[in-house]
């Protein structure tokens, strides 16, 4: 397949690395220099650098006819741009992109984008020393609002810290989709330790996102 990402952080090195197999062919582009470095450093592969919603930046990188475009930039409308370019302009076969805004999901849709993922935000904190809060729980959530991705960072004061996730008994009703340790992408299996400062990225239905997060942040006695 021939594959591009364009824009993207951690979210494009994942995919980077689910991708990059001999069967595919992956075209990178990417308008922020240091993520460029990062990911050719990580994967040694060439990365395009530029906006990807210009049509000049598509046409050198050679997105023409391609089987996934997938826009992982910030801006919505950025993605939304990109996506139309690669599908009227370079006959894409398929275009993915996420959005900020959830209200976006079903206008890109309408406008011809064929799979939308909604970003969104969940305010999921404790009172610590009765005045700071702990980090946000991000979330991402699929297929309009039933599924959800949530992402946590792992504190030392977690029961589930430095564990391995066959000691934890996770709960069923989620998937550790995998861990990111900086700079690397940990694709877990049962035997994989849990480290403080660890990203966990947990795949689960929305009605169980909130039981999960209270696992993971249970505290140690």
């Amino acid at each position: 397949m021939k594959i591009v990402i364009a824009g993207g952080d951690h979210a494009a090195d994942y995919i980077i690395k689910n991708f990059n197999k001999r069967t595919n062919k992956l075209i990178i582009i990417n308008p922020d220099k240091e993520i460029v470095k990062t990911l050719t450093k990580n994967h040694r592969i060439p990365v395009f650098y530029g906006d990807p919603y210009k049509k000049e930046i598509l046409e050198t990188a050679n997105v023409k006819g391609c089987d996934l475009f997938i826009a992982l930039g910030y801006k919505d409308t950025d993605n939304f741009v990109a996506c139309q370019l690669a599908k009227k302009v370079f006959n894409a076969k398929k275009c993915i992109c996420i959005v900020s805004n959830p209200k976006n999901v079903e206008i890109f849709r309408t406008l011809g984008v064929d799979s939308v993922i909604s970003s969104t935000y969940l305010l999921a904190s404790s009172v610590v020393n009765e005045s700071s809060l702990e980090n946000l729980a991000k979330s991402m959530s699929f297929d309009n609002d039933k599924i959800v991705m949530t992402e946590i960072v792992v504190k030392d004061n977690y029961a589930i810290s430095n564990k391995m996730i066959m000691e934890i008994n996770f709960p069923k009703t989620g998937t550790i989709s995998c861990i990111y340790r900086k700079p690397s992408v940990i694709i877990p299996n049962g035997k994989t330790l849990i480290r403080p400062g660890d990203s966990m990225y947990i795949v689960s239905a929305v009605k169980d996102q909130k039981d999960i997060i209270s696992f993971i942040r249970t505290e140690k006695y």
